[in-house]
């Protein structure tokens, strides 16, 4: 899978220096996966959800949210959020237009 964009997911992540480990473990399995829909991706991850037209990762236990749109046709991952709980809890996520 190829990860767009992984710039804007180290800006987004840079604040909670808690997670650089679990996000340079996710981004390495990303780089390595042939995901062909979300069952495959809960082989490795079983907390992945899909959420409207967006898949939902659970970082670091229950502490941050990872939301990404995956094009499994072509491959890509396309990186839309990085929320603690309590904002993804808000749910201002899902005013996006992919959502």
């Amino acid at each position: 899978m190829h990860l767009i964009s992984i710039r804007n997911l180290r800006r987004d992540t840079a604040q909670f220096a808690d997670v650089k480990k679990q996000i340079d473990e996710w981004y390495a399995t990303v780089k390595k996966a042939d995901w062909q829909n979300l069952e495959d991706i809960r082989r490795i991850y079983r907390d992945a959800e899909a959420v409207g037209n967006f898949t939902v990762f659970n970082i670091k236990g229950n502490n941050y949210r990872l939301i990404v749109g995956v094009d499994y046709e072509n491959q890509v991952i396309y990186y839309k959020y990085f929320l603690t709980h309590s904002q993804y809890n808000k749910e201002n996520w899902k005013n996006d237009p992919y959502f």
